[in-house]
C-alpha cells in the first residue's frame, strides 16, 4: 500500500477560468518564495497550484526558503519538512 494516496482534483477546481474572485497576482507576486526565476505562474497561484499538482508537487510557498531552493517540492519532502510539527 503507497504511503501517500494519489488525489484527483479536477483541473477546473484550480484554474482562472473556475468560478473564483479576481486573481490578486500583484499581491501574490509580492509574496511568493519561489527561485525558479523564468517562472511564468509566479503570483497566479491556480495556475501554479494546477502546474505542480499535476506533476504531484507542491508550490513553492508550502516550503520554508532553504527547503524550496532545492526545487524538491515532493509530497515526500514536504512531510518530511513538517512531520514533528504535528
Amino acid at each position: 500500500m503507497p504511503i501517500i494516496q494519489r488525489i484527483d482534483i479536477p483541473y477546473t477546481w484550480v484554474t482562472r477560468e473556475s468560478r473564483m474572485s479576481e486573481c490578486k497576482s500583484a499581491k501574490n507576486t509580492s509574496r511568493c518564495n519561489c527561485s525558479y526565476e523564468p517562472c511564468s505562474r509566479k503570483g497566479v497561484c491556480c495556475d501554479c497550484l494546477a502546474f505542480h499538482w499535476r506533476n504531484r508537487e507542491l508550490p513553492a510557498c508550502l516550503f520554508p526558503d532553504p527547503v524550496e531552493r532545492t526545487w524538491d517540492r515532493s509530497l515526500r519532502r514536504f512531510i518530511e519538512t513538517y512531520k514533528d510539527e504535528a
